[in-house]
Formats: C-alpha cells, sequence, structure tokens
C-alpha cells in the first residue's frame, strides 16, 4: 500500500538536510519524494511496509515526523484548541498572574492539563478566585500577554482558502476565543463564558462548562453539518482536555503536548511551528496564504 512520510523541522534549524533525505528515502526504498519546502518538510512515498526500527530513529532526530494514506491526508475540518496551542499562553493563568495569584492558579491548571485532576472542578476554583476584577482589564491582559502562536495565521488562512472549516474550541473563555477568531480567521469559535455584574467578574462561569465531552462533540457535529468522513477532519492540542478530540479526529495533533496528550496523538508537533499541520496535508510553501 502506498504510504507517505513526512518529515518537518523547526524552521529555524533547517534539519531536514539532503543527508536526512537520503537516508530515510534509503530506507524505505522509496519510489520517490517531494520538498514542500527545502530543507524544513519532505515527503517521501513508498510502498512496502516501514521497518520496525525506523520509529525509534525517526525520534532520535530533530524533527517531527508522520506515515499517513496520501490519499487521505487533505483535510476538510479543523478543530483546534487555543491556550498554549495556538496561543503562547493559558489565558486564565494570565489572568490570575495580573491579580498577583498566580502561585495559587498555575499549580491547579498544570495539573488539570496532565489530566490529574477533574477539568471542571479546577476551571470551578481557578474562576472562583478571579472575583472582583473590572472586565476592563480583560483588554489589558490581552494586548499584552497573548501572543499568536508561529505559523497560527498561515495555518487558519490556508486551510480557510482551500475550503476546509476551521473551529477554534477552548476550556478558557469566548473573551479570548472571539478575539483570537478574529486575529486568525477562524470560521467558529466556543469557549466559556465569564459571568461578570456591574463591571466585575463574579468568580462564576456560565453552565454548561465547554470541556474535553464539548470538544469531541464539537468536532461531530461539524463533521456532520459537513457530511464529512473521519479521515477528512483534523484536531489540535495539548492538554488532558483535548484527548477525546484528538482521539476522534481523522488526525490527531498533539502540539508540544503534555505526556498522556502525547500518548493519545497521531502525530506530534515537537519541534516545528503550526504550518506542520499544512505541510501534513501536503501543503508547499507556495501554496500557503498570510492575507
Amino acid at each position: 500500500m502506498n504510504q507517505v512520510l513526512t518529515l518537518i523541522s523547526n524552521t529555524q534549524d533547517a534539519a531536514v538536510s539532503n543527508k536526512i533525505k537520503d537516508k530515510y528515502v534509503s530506507l524505505l526504498n522509496a519510489s520517490h519524494c517531494n520538498w514542500l519546502n527545502r530543507n524544513i518538510a519532505l515527503d517521501i512515498y513508498f510502498d512496502d511496509e516501514a521497518p520496525g526500527e525506523i520509529l525509534h530513529m525517526l525520534e532520535a532526530e530533530n524533527l517531527d515526523y508522520a506515515f499517513q494514506d496520501p490519499l487521505t491526508r487533505s483535510k476538510k475540518l479543523l478543530i483546534a484548541d487555543m491556550d498554549s496551542t495556538i496561543i503562547n499562553v493559558e489565558c486564565l493563568d494570565e489572568i490570575a498572574d495580573f491579580l498577583g495569584i498566580k502561585g495559587k492558579v498555575s499549580p491547579i491548571t498544570e495539573a488539570a492539563m496532565r489530566g490529574e485532576i477533574n477539568f471542571e472542578d479546577a476551571l470551578n476554583e481557578r474562576v472562583s478566585l478571579l472575583k472582583g476584577l473590572n472586565i476592563a482589564n480583560l483588554q489589558t491582559i490581552f494586548n499584552e500577554r497573548v501572543k499568536l502562536n508561529p505559523g497560527a495565521i498561515t495555518m487558519v488562512r490556508t486551510m480557510n482558502a482551500n475550503g476546509a472549516n476551521t473551529v477554534l474550541i477552548s476550556g478558557g473563555f469566548t473573551y479570548f476565543t472571539e478575539r483570537v477568531s478574529k486575529a486568525t480567521g477562524f470560521k467558529a469559535n466556543f469557549a466559556n463564558i465569564l459571568l461578570h455584574k456591574n463591571g466585575e467578574l463574579t468568580g462564576k462561569v456560565k453552565k454548561p462548562i465547554v470541556d474535553a465531552n464539548t470538544k469531541i462533540e464539537t468536532l461531530r457535529q461539524f463533521q456532520k453539518k459537513g457530511n464529512l468522513k473521519n479521515c477528512e477532519t483534523i484536531a489540535i492540542g495539548d492538554g488532558a482536555n483535548d484527548i477525546p478530540m484528538l482521539l476522534g479526529a481523522g488526525i490527531g495533533v498533539g502540539y508540544y503536548p503534555y505526556p498522556a496528550t502525547a500518548q493519545a496523538s497521531d502525530v506530534k508537533i515537537k519541534h516545528g511551528d503550526l504550518t506542520a499541520l499544512l505541510y501534513l496535508q501536503g501543503y508547499t510553501l507556495s501554496d500557503f496564504v498570510d492575507s
């Protein structure tokens, strides 16, 4: 059966050298290969079964990799986590830091992302500590602390331009998903709603909360709406609450993932940026859309 191995490097390292190319072309007895972005991303096509030892070899390389069926690699639905995936921070932790209580909140976030404690309980506990914050300060936090991770705009806009649906879903807050969606081009976004009264946070979120179950349910809803096969879907995230979504997608991508999330991922991005999702689908650098 024809397969494709995609090798992806950090853009600064250009680690997919000609030596690496020749090494894996030989090991796989490849029929042909194709540069998606020279020294950054490479497709290697082969017909035989990959040798068992090749996975250990790939894990030792300074690059990301994926084995796929080339006929089903193109995706029509992207479901993406936001915090520490599309953006560089956990928004709740940054709100806490603004209030001077990050030391109380961050350990709870870390435990929740590792899957060590119940997500809803962790969310309620952390949000309760935010009571009294003036909601106007959320804009300051967004402006000063929230940055898009490299490749986010290109990933979303390229998929949009090629007819895919792109959905941002977060166990965080709509205040941030709405702004991140606008900046990147996501067609829809879902997250928890921070309740407020007289311009101040009440320390509660609107029920029901957006959690791991909501994420997989949203994937299925948009898949059904688009009349898509499962192989036409891709999901990306980093934390334990992303695991059902990653397991349920045609390809589940762990983005610099926590250990449990990495174990549940079909592909792990530990070197590249978010444009890796485009290379996985066979897009070349010349296909990228940035505006």
